[in-house]
């Protein structure tokens, strides 16, 4: 399974990107995909997931209410829609998904909110 984010750039305070993350090759093994992001001089964390079957979503309690996540399966692509961002949005966003006993990262895409 190979992962190719898109969709990243420069946002003011209040407004809204989409990313998006394409999958490729063995995406029938995918079960469960997901959002991290790492800002400069912080550790990576979980952002958003979804679980392939049932469509169950999780965030974290930063960006609940702000972002939703969400996959097409007819196009193998997974989804973060980021609405009213703050200037702590800022980081690098990487999508993941855990593909039978792998884990699998994209390249990441550069989000920045200016304030």
């Amino acid at each position: 399974v190979q992962l190719v984010e898109s969709g990243g750039g420069l946002v003011q305070a209040g407004g809204s990107l989409r990313l998006s993350c394409a999958a490729s090759g063995s995406t029938f093994s995918i079960h469960a995909m997901a959002w991290y992001r790492q800002a400069p001089g912080k550790q990576r964390e979980l952002v958003a997931a979804i679980i392939n079957a049932g469509g169950t979503t999780n965030y974290a309690d930063s960006v609940k209410g702000r972002f939703t996540i969400s996959r097409d399966n007819t196009k193998n692509t997974m989804y973060l829609q980021m609405n009213s961002q703050e200037p702590e949005d800022t980081a690098v966003y990487y999508c993941n998904a855990v593909a039978g006993i792998t884990i699998v990262w994209g390249q990441g895409t550069q989000v920045t909110v200016s304030s």
